[in-house]
């Protein structure tokens, strides 16, 4: 009791400014530890909801293009079978899809037969001759090729120097070609950004400052989409030159 006396003497005994800093410390207290609460919850729900969020997107964005690509031929259909499913409009997007699907299942077939591949290189002479698609087409086409090829893989996935030399960035190397005036080797390097990689720029730069790594192109993409949240333990950083030449300073 006599504590408890001696608390609330020494309370009363505090000016009206001292009050006011006391009313403001206990009004304080419970909103600044409730709002640090909302603010870890809501980063917890950004982590745990984002990559779901983001694949909700892709695959949304993959489903509307399969079906914007298939409903002119559903809508076809349902122009000669009205009172069919390729009537129903509830229907048409699923349908549309599947439609869509189905042919590129029957396209990669057929393809992947020698009269298929034989077609197909007839249709791509056709497109090699017509003046602005075969330029757009071939691009597309060998860019394709180069992500989507398996042998050598590996060597494909690269760091360079940007966008200042000391700080690397992961890119694609599609292809190599050398200096008109030297002759000297050069690299064309894909630079996609981070989060967003449907926007890249495209570097050339000597070969000599490219340095190649043993990651997959999945891995790199995981690294990418994710800021390099997701990704493998150890990378190689160093190029070989830069790794003579620590070498040659430790002798």
């Amino acid at each position: 009791m006599e504590t408890v006396f001696v608390f609330f003497a020494a309370f009363r005994a505090l000016p009206s400014s001292g009050y006011a800093r006391i009313e403001v410390t206990l009004v304080k207290g419970p909103i600044s530890r409730t709002l640090r609460g909302l603010q870890r919850n809501i980063l917890a729900g950004i982590i745990t909801i984002g990559p779901l969020f983001v694949t909700y997107l892709i695959f949304s964005f993959l489903l509307k293009s399969l079906a914007q690509a298939g409903l002119p031929a559903v809508q076809l259909l349902a122009a000669f079978f009205p009172q069919g499913w390729f009537g129903n409009p509830w229907l048409q997007p699923t349908l549309a899809v599947l439609l869509t699907l189905a042919v590129l299942t029957i396209v990669g077939r057929v393809t992947s037969l020698v009269v298929g591949r034989q077609l197909f290189s007839i249709f791509e002479s056709v497109l090699e001759h017509l003046p602005f698609v075969a330029k757009v087409y071939t691009s597309v086409r060998q860019l394709l090729d180069t992500m989507m090829a398996k042998k050598d893989s590996s060597q494909r996935v690269v760091l360079i120097d940007f966008p200042i030399v000391g700080q690397k960035s992961i890119g694609f190397l599609t292809r190599t070609l050398n200096d008109a005036t030297t002759g000297r080797p050069l690299a064309a390097v894909l630079v996609p950004n981070a989060i967003n990689p449907t926007s890249a720029f495209l570097q050339i730069l000597p070969t000599e400052r490219v340095t190649e790594t043993d990651l997959t192109m999945e891995q790199a993409m995981s690294m990418i989409m994710t800021g390099g949240a997701v990704g493998p333990e150890t990378i190689h950083y160093a190029s070989e030159a830069e790794g003579k030449a620590k070498t040659t300073d430790g002798r």
